[in-house]
């Protein structure tokens, strides 16, 4: 009978501590499931192997190569006009002529006092002469100083005289340079010059440039050379209304040009990114432009380099320069853990979505995070989306 009880005591207790291992297996379990749900929910994706895809877009107006501002420099009041914009010109053709009267009359004036200084000169080499019979020394020498006086100035007179109708003769109209297009007339009939050029003329046979601003490392990894071929899109106005066309262009020059601050600054340096920039400038040749079309280039290449490409959203910064986070798995107790991982990286180029990288710690099966729930720090457990 006692060992009957005592059977049963013994079975009492294994159900009783089975149930209590099982119970303590359910709460650890329930609440690793519990903390889990908590830890920071993140994104990721897998570095991948390859080029990075840039694009360099830009827009702007057409000029001539060859341009001239024709003004007239004597501010005389415009007497006719004889060209219109958009009319092509010859050599030597006359644009404006100008009313003179008033220059011709200072001219005239010039004249007159130039015969009197004669008439006066005349006057004091007859008292040159008179002091001569009369044997004054004194009179001979003043009289002789008043003579070669009278003749510089005599000179200088006629110098003057001379530039004045020389200038009269060059602003008493303008000519075209050379063979070419009137683009722009601001003169008025008669109105003097308004500070503008009266009349520009451009040279529409040599073509027009149009120049474009990019950044300066697209170019170098793109190889960007002078010579290269471009397709240019011009607007052009027709009676169907505007419309465009592709024209081939050439990259004539590569030239410094302002840097640019990028007005998104680093959320966690708080500083700004100063990016060099270079100028381009376009030749475009086409017998039906006049200039003043607004043109646009989108050039698209691959990068000369290859390396991992990850998005930009995965990178960050702080104070000892580019990282990202990547999710290292460890083994545990009660199963697998992810943490985040802080890795040291540098960048050799980037584009508008994607940054090429280089890194001995970033391997093509890790898990980059791109985006996550809450902020990280490194060795924070997280549960993967």
């Amino acid at each position: 009978m006692e060992l009957a009880i005592d059977r049963k005591r013994k079975r009492i207790i294994q159900v009783v501590f089975v149930f209590f291992v099982g119970l303590l297996l359910f709460f650890t379990l329930f609440s690793n499931t519990l903390q889990s749900l908590t830890l920071p929910k993140v994104g990721t994706e897998k570095p991948t192997q390859g080029s990075i895809d840039f694009t360099i877009e830009g827009s702007g107006i057409l000029h001539p190569l060859a341009e001239v501002k024709l003004s007239n420099t004597a501010n005389l009041k415009v007497k006719e006009i004889l060209v219109k914009e958009g009319e092509l010109v010859k050599k030597g053709q006359t644009l404006i002529v100008y009313d003179t009267k008033t220059a011709e009359q200072e001219v005239k004036a010039e004249v007159t006092n130039l015969e009197k200084q004669k008439i006066e000169q005349q006057n004091i080499q007859d008292q040159f002469i008179q002091s001569n019979m009369e044997e004054d020394e004194l009179k001979m020498r003043n009289a002789s100083r008043e003579i070669e006086k009278g003749k510089l100035d005599i000179a200088a007179q006629e110098r003057k005289i001379s530039q004045m109708r020389d200038l009269l003769t060059s602003q008493k109209q303008l000519s075209a340079p050379f063979d070419g297009i009137v683009t722009k007339i601001n003169a008025l009939e008669g109105l003097p010059s308004a500070g503008e050029a009266d009349v520009i003329v451009s040279n529409s046979s040599l073509g027009y440039r149009l120049d474009i601003t990019a950044d300066a490392k697209y170019l170098t990894s793109l190889g960007i050379m002078v010579g290269e071929e471009i397709e240019v899109e011009v607007g052009v106005d027709s009676a169907q209304g505007q419309s465009s066309q592709t024209i081939n262009g050439i990259i004539e020059e590569i030239a410094n040009a302002e840097p640019r601050t990028d007005s998104t600054s680093s959320e966690e340096t708080g500083q700004t990114i100063t990016i060099q920039q270079k100028r381009l400038r376009i030749k475009v040749t086409n017998p039906e432009l006049k200039g003043g079309e607004h043109a646009s280039i989108k050039l698209a290449k691959r990068s000369l380099q290859e390396g991992w490409l990850i998005s930009n959203d995965a990178l960050h910064q702080d104070r000892d320069g580019l990282f990202v986070y990547k999710v290292e798995e460890q083994r545990g107790a009660l199963g697998n853990v992810f943490v985040a991982r802080k890795v040291r990286i540098e960048t050799s180029e980037t584009n508008e979505k994607e940054t090429m990288i280089q890194s001995d710690s970033i391997y093509e099966e890790d898990m980059i995070i791109l985006e996550s729930s809450e902020p990280l720090q490194d060795g924070d457990r997280v549960r993967l989306q």
